[in-house]
């Protein structure tokens, strides 16, 4: 099983500020349609909804398709838990920190890579990939919501 965890301030000197609301407004949007907030994703289209605060999303992520159950946590965190696809386990976006200049979104995943065993060079070498790809990720949410911050319509 990979772990990984990473955050990131959201708040940096000269870019507009963002309050924990409009953080979790960017997250929510993330949640329906994954396309503005993270490029290496081409497709993302909600396929069921179980309510206000769970429903399901088939992605295309690098070339690779899944299927993601949603949970919104409001007002701190979404979990993407991967219900279907080569990779297996649970995302989660979670924002920390309670005024504007404490405030982090922390990325963390636990996830299994569909014949890799546990531990092996195989499963490093995917663990290796996807953090980049991640950490990338969440660099690029934050972006589009800055973006949205300052007027833009992603």
């Amino acid at each position: 099983m990979i772990f990984v965890s990473h955050a990131l301030p959201v708040n940096e000197p000269g870019e507009p500020l963002i309050s924990r609301d409009a953080l979790w407004d960017g997250l929510v949007r993330k949640a329906e349609n994954a396309l503005p907030f993270v490029p290496a994703i081409t497709d993302c289209t909600v396929t069921a909804r179980y309510g206000e605060t769970v429903f399901d999303r088939d992605i295309v992520l690098q070339g690779e398709a899944f299927t993601e159950r949603i949970t919104l946590e409001h007002p701190h965190r979404v979990v993407f838990t991967r219900i279907a696809g080569p990779v297996l386990g649970t995302i989660a976006n979670e924002i920390e920190g309670e005024t504007p200049d404490q405030l982090t979104l922390r990325f963390s995943f636990a996830l299994v890579v569909a014949g890799e065993p546990g531990g092996s060079a195989g499963e490093q070498a995917h663990a290796d990939r996807m953090t980049g790809m991640y950490r990338a990720a969440v660099a690029a949410t934050l972006d589009a919501v800055r973006r949205i911050a300052a007027g833009a319509t992603v």
